[in-house]
């Protein structure tokens, strides 16, 4: 439950802090007090999004924060954790709405805006004055029969059932997407690998091709050089090794007489062997050079066939390798697409086979629970003023040619939320069949059925609080007396905060609120005051009569109060 509640700085508030108590909290004051800057404030902790018009003109920031008394709440205890948030038995929930953004805390810790929702979903419901055209909206209907328990398993299995098939299906399509384009590049691919194969290509080729045109492109000038190197190092009439020979001699002679020069004589023999080595591998070299225009024109003719399969694929030629590869699994596949495709089916006709079980199931549950759900609000609304109030859950398949499963011989289109459609049907007159709910009730029917649903969703989902803004809205009279009560009665398990302008709702109250707006040093501000027994009476008497508070009214006042303790008959 609410226990208190804090605003700073937020509209035409400057500083408010109330308690609210279990029961039915009325809150009741003029138009335009700021009842509804209170009701806004709750919507930013619930996790709306906050404008930042609502921060009070001169101020930095606006402040809201609650706190809840959520005891040992697992549900909740575990979403907390799962965010970083440590729980406790009273929940602090804190928005700052600054003009640069706003901030949200849980228990002092930052929070998403996503989060906040999530934890106000699971502690209040809020209902605002036009909440009852959710109603209207036959997609809504559909979650309050889901929301019921007898349905989330059956939903469960079909959904899980339902993405399998959705699964299979996107194989085959892009299967089939694949085979189609395939089919259209097919006479390419096998141009390409004809192309390829004929082409002969070899790993490192490009580079061993270049090395042998280099060498017979240059095979004179090689020629001329090694002739060269042989004439220096041994034709010649001075050459190399004859040099060498003499100096050997030389410093052998040098060396008997100075052994110094001894490690001379070793080196210039080592330097002589090398010289040898070097002219005979010159000289083999020289033997085995090719003078062929014919063979280097022919590997000239091979690199530019390279250079032209590597500008026409955008590939090197060691690449095309692996790009012909590419291209022979593609074209086997080619040939296996049926096959696959046939597989497919089998799987996708067996998955359809669960699939249509479960939504049988799933179609079941709804009627199931619709039929009691239909139960409940008629005997609530009875409780509303509709003494011969039909209801009905009508839940229909979503027949389709082309329809995933078959029920009963006809198609049936599968979706994410089901294979069915649902709408609510109402009858609130003697002898007249339902009818589409979002064709038939007026505004105050309508927040009658939505106070009438609340009520029950409210005990089977043991939700804390529920905070009405206005639910009386087109009523009057003994059914606005007939809503007091039912809201009464719904405290005694709930926490209820209720903003009215009906003294017949207002009497109800366990704890009665009134917002005033003043004037303080030229400035506007609205406060909250708790009334005491007897003012409580007197702001009935308000509601009864505006500010004319006379002996007669006041009286009848009382009497108001009083009713809402007498046992009905």
């Amino acid at each position: 439950m609410i226990a208190s509640l804090y605003i700073k700085d937020f509209a035409l508030i400057d500083e408010l802090e109330t308690s609210f108590e279990p029961g039915l909290n009325i809150i009741t004051g003029e138009t335009g007090a700021g009842k509804s800057i209170i009701i806004g404030a709750l919507n930013i902790l619930l996790g709306e999004r906050a404008q930042l018009e609502s921060i009070r003109q001169g101020a930095a920031k606006a402040i809201a924060e609650v706190i809840l008394k959520t005891g040992e709440d697992e549900k909740l205890a575990a979403l907390l954790l799962e965010h970083g948030v440590e729980p406790a038995p009273e929940t602090i929930i804190r928005r700052e709405v600054r003009h640069s953004g706003s901030r949200a805390f849980i228990n002092d810790t930052p929070v998403q805006l996503s989060v906040l929702k999530q934890v106000g979903g699971l502690l209040v419901d809020l209902h605002g004055q036009h909440d009852h055209q959710l109603l209207l909206r036959e997609e809504n209907h559909r979650e309050v029969i889901d929301s019921r328990p007898g349905v989330a398993a059956a939903l469960e299995a079909y959904v899980r059932s339902f993405e399998a098939v959705s699964e299979l299906r996107k194989q085959k399509a892009a299967l089939q997407k694949r085979e189609r384009e395939l089919r259209e590049k097919q006479e390419l691919y096998r141009f390409q690998l004809r192309e390829l194969r004929a082409a002969d290509l070899k790993p490192d080729e490009t580079e061993q091709l270049e090395r042998d045109i280099r060498l017979l492109d240059s095979s004179e000038e090689l020629n001329e050089t090694a002739a060269k190197i042989l004439t220096a190092g041994r034709d010649g009439k001075f050459n190399a090794l004859d040099f060498l020979g003499m100096m050997e001699q030389a410093l052998g002679q040098m060396a008997q007489l100075e052994p110094e020069f001894e490690s001379y004589v070793q080196e210039l023999e080592t330097a002589r062997i090398s010289v040898e080595e070097l002219l005979r591998f010159t000289e083999q070299y020289q033997t085995n050079i090719e003078f062929n225009p014919v063979q280097l024109e022919t590997l000239r003719q091979r690199q530019a066939e390279l250079r032209r399969l590597e500008k026409k694929y955008g590939k090197s030629p060691e690449a095309l390798l692996t790009y012909m590869e590419e291209v022979e699994q593609t074209l086997s596949l080619a040939d296996n697409f049926e096959a696959e495709l046939e597989k497919l089916d089998v799987q996708i006709q067996k998955a359809a086979g669960v699939l249509g079980a479960k939504a049988k199931a799933l179609h079941d549950a709804r009627i199931a629970e619709g039929e009691r759900l239909s139960g409940d609000i008629e005997r609530e609304l009875m409780h509303l003023g509709f003494r011969h109030a039909r209801f009905a859950v009508v839940v229909r398949w979503r027949e389709q040619s082309d329809g995933w499963i078959e029920i009963d011989g006809k198609r049936i289109a599968c979706a994410a939320d089901g294979a069915d459609d649902l709408s609510f049907y109402i009858s609130t007159n003697k002898g007249e069949a339902p009818k589409p709910l979002s064709r038939t009730a007026s505004g105050g029917e309508m927040s009658r059925i939505m106070l009438a649903l609340k009520s029950i969703l409210a005990r089977e989902q043991r939700l804390p609080v529920m905070i009405f803004d206005e639910i009386d809205t087109g009523i009057s009279g003994p059914i606005a007396q007939q809503v007091g009560r039912t809201m009464r009665g719904l405290a005694d398990t709930v926490q209820i905060l209720s903003i009215t302008h009906l003294p017949q709702i207002a009497c109800m109250a366990h704890t009665h609120y009134v917002v005033r707006k003043t004037e303080t040093d030229e400035r506007t501000v609205t406060r909250i005051d708790r009334l005491s027994e007897e003012e409580h009476i007197r702001e009935v008497a308000r509601l009864m009569s505006g500010t004319d508070l006379t002996e007669a009214v006041l009286s009848s006042a009382r009497e108001l109060v009083a009713s809402a303790t007498a046992p009905q008959s």
